[in-house]
């Protein structure tokens, strides 16, 4: 069954921030060919949710995800005390 994948968090540099998203779908949908989306909240500019959706292969995507986060120190551009906070559905 294909799965959903929401990851949301808050970020101090949205010009930075923006730049890394982008590596970081780029290199995931290289790896996995799922192809992420971001949006920010419409009231909060500065929370940010990514979306991944009809991923088949949970572990491998997951692991992408992961290794393409790490790679870029997206850590940097987040607000103090916030993570990104990760949520899978079923479809």
């Amino acid at each position: 069954m294909p799965l959903s994948y929401y990851i949301y968090y808050r970020v101090v540099q949205s010009a930075r921030a923006q730049t890394l998203v982008r590596d970081i779908q780029a290199a995931v949908q290289k790896r996995t060919g799922v192809a992420g989306r971001v949006l920010r909240k419409r009231d909060d500019p500065a929370t940010w949710m990514e979306i991944y959706e009809n991923v088949d292969d949970s572990v491998g995507f997951e692991q992408s995800l992961d290794a393409a986060v790490r790679s870029c120190d997206f850590a940097s551009v987040l607000e103090t005390e916030s993570v990104r906070k990760l949520e899978c559905f079923e479809t």
